[in-house]
């Protein structure tokens, strides 16, 4: 019997790991594949900090593995609370924080809270594809917004998509896949612009403290009346993106009835995993050596990439600040668009990247994002055989 799937379904696709099973396809052949297409630090020479290891290890034996609080653990959000007040300059109480399972989960719940079908919130292109997905599943739409040269949101381009039916802009800032850190101005900007159009931001800030040399500026720290929805959580710069822990905080939310709906949603799926908030604490108030370290590793890493693909003369870039992506564009190039590029790469070389088109961008522009997490050696080695060929397709 053929079971006929969702529409919903059918219209959301993930290039970030669909593209993993061409490479898997020409591993099990025997090819050498370079990995530098997803942004997952524990894949590579990063390492989880021991005392997170620890409390986490700690929480089991002591047998915190029923369900927790639907929000979260309390010693879990006043962890939070009390870090983004002060580090980021937030104004929350720990009831303004949700523990989500991963900070995917709160961006769904987050998005389920205030859309209704047919309602549609502003997303970037390029931008993580995960926005979209979850807007789709809630029968709502994504209408999207660009950049300028230097991959900052145009406040021009946020303008002109809003329309009556606009509930929320959502930016990623330090951003995926760019790398870019959003100037403070253009953040007061936006956010006077959402206060006059009476709309919620959302600011994913997941690798707010994975940056080089440039200040990040936590959104809902500028405005003490535009409703912020703060996204972030352990997986990136604590180095553990498999135990799904992250978090959201409601600021400037003057009613109480988004709260309400918010916390409705969260009751229906229970809990995000117990024993891993009992490590929030300790990865946000212990040892933050390893993200010193963590960030040296990676300015290093982006330097030899950045170096080496505009050494080309054939690759336009604009150089990370933040995070582990870069997203360099093909000029003078053969090739038609930018899936055809990256499978021909692959075939050709065995180096992987994730296409433009993954993130929105026009198929025809022929943008690509590049992780650089891997060491060195690796990075070497995919960038040479990347150069060789990117010469070969050159018009």
């Amino acid at each position: 019997m053929e079971i006929t799937p969702s529409k919903k379904a059918s219209e959301i696709t993930y290039a970030i790991r669909n593209i993993i099973a061409e490479a898997k396809k020409l591993e099990n052949q025997g090819k050498k594949i370079l990995y530098c297409n997803i942004g997952d630090p524990c894949k590579y020479d990063f390492k989880t900090p021991e005392h997170i290891i620890e409390a986490a290890i700690s929480a089991l034996r002591t047998k915190e593995n029923g369900y927790a609080p639907s929000y979260g653990c309390q010693e879990a959000r006043e962890a939070i609370s009390a870090f983004l007040n002060k580090k980021n300059g937030l104004k929350t109480v720990p009831d303004d924080i949700f523990v989500t399972t991963g900070a995917s989960e709160g961006i769904e719940l987050a998005l389920a809270a205030l859309l209704n079908p047919g309602e549609n919130a502003l997303i970037p292109v390029p931008g993580y594809p995960l926005y979209q997905a979850a807007l789709t599943k809630l029968g709502a739409q994504a209408k999207t917004y660009g950049f300028d040269s230097s991959w900052f949101p145009s406040l021009n381009s946020i303008e002109n998509a809003i329309d009556e039916k606009t509930r929320a802009i959502i930016l990623i800032n330090p951003n995926n896949p760019t790398g870019a850190v959003y100037d403070k101005q253009i953040l007061e900007d936006i956010l006077a612009l959402a206060k006059r159009r009476n709309l919620v931001v959302f600011s994913d800030e997941i690798y707010d403290k994975l940056i080089f040399r440039k200040k990040h500026y936590s959104t809902a720290s500028l405005s003490g009346e535009v409703p912020v929805i703060t996204l972030n959580g352990m997986s990136k710069a604590y180095l553990v993106p498999g135990w799904r822990i992250g978090w959201l905080a409601l600021s400037n939310f003057e009613s109480p009835k988004y709260a309400s709906a918010l916390k409705k949603l969260f009751d229906a799926r229970l809990c995000s995993p117990s024993p891993f908030q009992y490590a929030i604490s300790a990865a946000l108030n212990g040892p933050q050596d390893h993200i010193q370290e963590t960030n040296a590793k990676l300015e290093k890493r982006r330097d030899l990439v950045y170096d080496k693909l505009i050494n080309t003369g054939l690759i336009s870039c604009v150089k990370p600040e933040a995070a582990f992506y870069m997203t360099p564009k093909l000029i003078n190039s053969k090739f038609k668009n930018d899936e055809e590029f990256i499978l021909t790469l692959l075939k050709e070389t065995g180096v992987l990247f994730v296409h433009g088109s993954g993130f929105m961008t026009d198929p025809t522009d022929l943008f690509f994002r590049i992780v650089y997490l891997p060491p060195e050696n690796i990075l070497e080695e995919a960038m040479d055989k990347f150069t060789a060929f990117i010469k070969k397709y050159a018009l």
